[in-house]
């Protein structure tokens, strides 16, 4: 298996960066279209466990929209072979200071393009280590 395929690695890399931008925009339509829509999909939050689509899709239009910006540390984007990434980062928030979230993510190509088919996001007391 090949790892970092450099086609490959550019299209999940833009793909995140598309979900980064949307995140913190609220963008809610580029949200759930680059979150598979299925029920097997999962998304474990700061403060929630959502199954399926549909439990994302009502999380994603009931969060608020302030507070949203965050600086990314330290993002590690990885694919294996051609259909297969996994993208993680630490992030920090002014609006949430001493504390360091962490976001994972494995992505998935489908005939649709690449989508989040698993996700988790914590916050933990800390700094970032140097």
């Amino acid at each position: 298996m090949q790892i970092n395929i450099p086609e490959v690695l550019a299209e999940v890399q833009a793909a995140f960066a598309r979900y980064e931008t949307a995140l913190v925009t609220n963008d809610v339509p580029v949200l759930e279209e680059l979150f598979r829509d299925a029920p097997q999909t999962i998304r474990y939050g700061v403060a929630e466990n959502l199954y399926g689509m549909d439990e994302i899709r009502a999380f994603r239009r009931a969060r608020p929209s302030v507070g949203l910006m965050r600086t990314l540390h330290r993002t590690e984007i990885t694919t294996y072979g051609r259909d297969v990434a996994t993208a993680n980062t630490m992030f920090t928030r002014d609006s949430v200071p001493g504390k360091l979230g962490r976001q994972s993510q494995t992505w998935l190509r489908f005939p649709e393009g690449w989508r989040v088919v698993s996700a988790h996001v914590s916050l933990m007391e800390g700094r970032l280590e140097p």
